[in-house]
C-alpha cells in the first residue's frame, strides 16, 4: 500500500524543464540581469540584541491626491496578490512546477511591460513586492499546517492595506519635538498630515510602514521600530522575596476574575449597540444595491463596528497593562478559542449562536495576545495552565474535587470541608496556586543566573525543562 500511495503522488518539475516550462508556459522571465554579476546570498533584517519590535499605529487625513493615490495602491496590492496566487496555483496544477517568492517577483516585472497592465508603474514596486511576499508567507503557513490555503482577495471585503519597506518611503524627524516629524510615501510629493497622539522613540527610524484604510473609511499609518524597552522592577510580596501573583479566570458573567476577588465587567458591547445596528441593517437592506443611499448607510454601520472595536481594545489594554505592572507572574487558562466558536448546529442551535456571539465580543483571544508580549517586554512571566485542569471544581481550600457543575451554578459549597466558594473566584485561585507550581517548578531547573522565560505553559512544559 506504502508503494501504491507513492506512486499516486504527484511529482514535481525541476530542473530545465521546470525552466522553460517557466519561460514558455508560465511567461515568467530569466535572472539575466543578475547574470553578470557575482552571486551573493541575501541577508535579512534581524533586529539588534536586546530590542524589540514594537508598532506605534498613528491616524492621518490624506489630501485628495494621496487618497487617489493611495485608492490605486490598494487596488494594485490586491490585484497583484490574486493574480499571484493564481500563477502559483496554476503553475502546479497544470505543469506541477512550483513557482516561489522570486519567480513571482520577475513575473511582475513582466505584467508592468504589458500595455493593459502598464497602470502597475504608476504604484511603488516596493509596495507590490510587500504583497507578494505576503502571498509566499501565507503559503509557508499553509504548507506548515498552520492556515488554510490562500485565498483571493475582493475589493470590500478584504482589508485595504499595503506596506512600505525602508526605500518606499522618507522619514525626516523633526528636530524640536523628537519622535514626531515628516513621512513622506513613495509616489507621493507632500509628507502626511499625521495626528501623533505620542511620540515615536527619539533617533529611531521605523524600519518598516503599514497604512491601512478600514470599513469606516479611517486612514492609519503603523510604523514599526526597534526599541530597547527596560524591564519593570520585580513585584515581591509585601515583606518577602516571594514574586507576587494573580490568578484569571476568564468568563462571561464577568469578563476577567482575579484570585482576589476583583472583577472585570462584561461590557457586552454588541448587545449595548444591537439595537442601533438592527435599525441601520433594515435600513440597508432597503436600498437598492450600488447606490450611494446603500453606500452611506454601510459606512454608519462600518463606524459603529469600529467603535466597538476601539472601545474593546482600549478596555483590554489598560487592564493587561495594569496587571503586569503590579504583578511578578500572571497564571491564565489555556483555552481552545476556536473550539469554543465551533458553530452552532441542531437543536439548542440559537443558544449556541448566542453564547459564540458572547465570546467573540469578549475579546479573549485579544486580551492572552496582550498579555502574552506585554510579559515578554517588562520582565514578567506568563503561565498557561492546562485547559483540562479542574480549576472550577475543585476546592481551594481542601483540593478536593467535586462534580461537575453546570455554568448556571455561580456559588457551591464543598462536601467535603463545607467552605463556600464563589465560582470564578474559586478558579482563579486555583489557576493561581498550580500556576505557581508550575513555576517554581521551572525555576528549580534553571541554570544559577539566567532569567525566568517569559512564557510557561503546562503543555509544552517538559521542552521548556530540557532547554533550561
Amino acid at each position: 500500500m506504502g508503494e501504491l500511495a507513492e506512486k499516486a503522488k504527484p511529482k514535481a518539475v525541476r530542473g530545465e524543464e521546470a525552466k522553460r516550462i517557466k519561460r514558455e508556459a508560465l511567461g515568467i522571465g530569466g535572472r539575466r540581469k543578475h547574470h553578470s554579476r557575482k552571486a551573493t546570498p541575501m541577508k535579512g533584517h534581524a533586529k539588534e540584541p536586546d530590542t524589540h519590535h514594537r508598532l506605534y499605529r498613528f491616524r492621518f487625513y490624506p489630501t485628495v491626491e494621496q487618497a487617489e493615490q493611495l485608492e490605486r495602491t490598494f487596488g494594485a496590492c490586491r490585484w497583484v496578490y490574486n493574480e499571484g496566487l493564481a500563477l502559483r496555483s496554476g503553475a502546479w496544477e497544470r505543469h506541477r512546477v512550483n513557482v516561489g517568492f522570486a519567480e513571482t517577483c520577475r513575473a511582475l516585472t513582466g505584467w508592468k511591460q504589458v500595455e493593459e497592465t502598464a497602470w502597475l508603474k504608476d504604484v511603488s514596486s516596493t509596495v507590490l513586492q510587500q504583497s507578494l511576499r505576503h502571498l509566499d508567507q501565507a503559503f509557508t503557513r499553509f504548507f506548515q499546517g498552520q492556515a488554510k490555503y490562500p485565498e483571493r482577495k475582493k475589493k470590500g471585503r478584504s482589508r485595504d492595506s499595503a506596506t512600505y519597506v525602508r526605500t518606499g518611503f522618507r522619514w525626516v524627524e523633526d528636530p524640536e519635538d523628537p519622535g514626531t516629524g515628516l513621512i513622506t510615501l513613495a509616489k507621493q510629493s507632500e509628507p502626511l498630515d499625521i495626528r501623533w497622539s505620542r511620540a515615536l522613540p527619539a533617533g529611531v527610524d521605523p524600519v518598516r510602514l503599514s497604512v491601512t484604510r478600514d470599513r469606516a473609511g479611517r486612514y492609519f499609518v503603523a510604523a514599526l521600530v526597534e526599541e530597547r524597552i527596560a524591564p519593570l522592577p520585580t513585584a515581591f510580596l509585601p515583606d518577602t522575596q516571594e514574586p507576587k501573583a494573580v490568578g484569571l479566570d476568564l468568563g462571561l458573567a464577568s469578563l476577567v476574575t482575579l484570585d482576589n476577588g476583583t472583577k472585570l465587567d462584561h461590557p457586552r458591547l454588541l448587545k449595548r449597540y444591537a439595537e442601533k445596528l438592527a435599525r441601520l441593517q433594515r435600513e440597508l437592506h432597503k436600498k437598492v444595491k450600488g447606490s450611494k443611499n446603500r453606500n452611506k448607510i454601510r459606512q454608519k454601520i462600518a463606524r459603529v463596528y469600529a467603535l466597538i472595536s476601539d472601545v474593546r481594545k482600549d478596555m483590554l489594554d489598560k487592564f493587561t497593562t495594569r496587571l503586569v505592572r503590579e504583578n511578578q507572574v500572571l497564571v491564565v487558562e489555556d483555552l481552545s478559542i476556536l473550539t469554543l466558536l465551533r458553530p452552532a448546529r441542531g437543536k439548542g442551535r440559537r443558544r449556541k449562536a448566542k453564547l459564540n456571539e458572547a465570546i467573540i465580543d469578549a475579546g479573549w483571544g485579544e486580551l492572552l495576545r496582550q498579555l502574552r508580549y506585554k510579559c515578554e517586554w517588562y520582565g514578567r512571566t506568563l503561565v498557561i495552565v492546562d485547559r483540562f485542569f479542574p480549576s472550577t471544581r475543585q476546592c481551594s481550600a481542601c483540593q478536593a474535587k467535586g462534580p461537575r457543575m453546570d455554568v448556571s451554578v455561580r456559588e457551591w459549597i464543598c462536601a467535603e470541608c463545607g467552605a463556600g466558594h464563589d465560582r470564578d473566584v474559586n478558579a482563579a485561585v486555583n489557576l493561581r496556586d498550580e500556576g505557581m507550581r508550575l513555576y517554581w517548578l521551572v525555576r528549580a531547573g534553571l541554570p544559577q543566573g539566567k532569567a525566568m522565560p517569559s512564557v510557561i505553559k503546562a503543555s509544552t512544559l517538559a521542552e521548556c525543562l530540557l532547554a533550561a
